[in-house]
């Protein structure tokens, strides 16, 4: 009870030491070795946790819960063949469980098998209709599909669930934009970036390719000055910044005249002078297309979302990935964002979006 009041409060440091005197005390009990190794993942300790989830399946291979986050953990390096073969283990003794058919789909989603990743995210919704995190990825599927209207349903259903998510309200302008809607996607980006926090570097660097594309270029150099600032910051804390919005970064910066004395850009390029003559805008899309995009960082949060954990308590049947009903931690991504760490599945695929992905289980 002492560790769940500490999980509770997002004290995971001394719910770890909790958890670690009962594993002393029950050394063989693979629910309390799948908690601690869950924890492990909230504080970044990989190599722990996955020791621990292994000590797990070891007492018991069909324990869902540490299959879960085990199958996450291997989303989150791409090993998606390997997921994959656990979370048939899984599927077997659970074959209505929607958080492991969303961790399901987003393997097919990060092996680029987009048609096989909808049908099985499309099973995950039917078992968990308002899961927020398996709408979310339906979206960003149908997105890299180039199927916009599809896209632009389930980003608005996800929304209904999360109306506070600036990761949702971006994605939903860029398929609003490719639906030719300006004006709506304009708005969708304005909330945007009202509700992102400076650690959000592909918001304004997304909104700044928009407005460029559309002949605001003094909204553009607005957004631009906006992302060059979160980025400093960023490097200032020694964070891990995708190199996609480098690279977007340094061909919209000379189209709109700005940022070619930047110290990120000279970090990026340090061989190469600044380029004194405009270039082309990057493509805003969210589907990888050959020609420059702007990132698309889930997450996530929700990566492409990587597969997120299942929750640190039992998860309930049918309930969508994140927290056995949070698929984005890990998912599809944080870098592109599934399930969080205690929670399951979801990739998302999150991401900056103006091309890519959220979360697995």
């Amino acid at each position: 009870m002492l560790g769940k009041c500490y999980i509770r409060n997002n004290d995971y440091r001394k719910a770890i030491e909790v958890y670690k005197q009962a594993v002393e005390f029950s050394p063989e009990n693979p629910d309390i070795l799948t908690t601690l190794g869950i924890l492990y993942i909230e504080v970044n300790m990989y190599q722990k946790a996955f020791e621990l989830l292994g000590n797990a399946m070891t007492h018991n291979n069909q324990h869902v819960k540490a299959i879960l986050s085990a199958g996450s953990l291997m989303q989150k390096y791409g090993e998606f063949d390997v997921a994959l073969t656990k979370y048939r283990i899984a599927s077997r003794e659970h074959p209505e469980s929607a958080p492991i058919w969303n961790n399901i789909g987003m393997c097919f989603f990060g092996k680029k098998k987009f048609v096989a990743a909808i049908a099985c995210l499309k099973r995950a919704n039917y078992l968990a209709p308002f899961e927020w995190k398996i709408l979310y990825n339906l979206g960003l599927s149908h997105l890299h599909m180039q199927q916009y209207a599809s896209a632009f349903s389930f980003f608005s259903a996800a929304l209904n669930f999360r109306q506070k998510d600036p990761q949702l309200f971006m994605l939903l302008a860029v398929a609003m934009s490719h639906l030719d809607d300006p004006q709506n996607a304009k708005s969708a980006y304005e909330e945007a970036v009202q509700k992102s926090d400076k650690t959000q570097l592909d918001i304004p660097l997304n909104y700044a390719v928009f407005l460029y594309k559309n002949g605001d270029k003094a909204g553009a150099s607005k957004q631009f000055t906006t992302f060059e600032h979160r980025l400093r910051e960023s490097r200032e804390k020694n964070e891990k910044v995708d190199t996609q919005l480098i690279q977007v970064g340094l061909k919209l910066g000379p189209a709109l005249q700005l940022g070619e004395s930047l110290v990120w850009k000279q970090q990026a390029q340090p061989a190469q002078p600044a380029q004194p003559t405009p270039q082309p805008a990057p493509q805003v899309s969210a589907t990888p297309a050959p020609t420059p995009q702007p990132v698309v960082i889930p997450s996530e949060n929700r990566p492409p979302q990587r597969s997120e954990l299942p929750p640190l308590s039992p998860p309930t049947e049918g309930a969508p990935p994140p927290a056995y009903h949070e698929l984005d931690h890990y998912a599809l991504s944080q870098s592109q964002q599934l399930a969080r760490a205690p929670e399951p599945p979801t990739d998302e695929p999150q991401a900056t979006m103006e091309r890519r992905p959220a979360a697995a289980v």
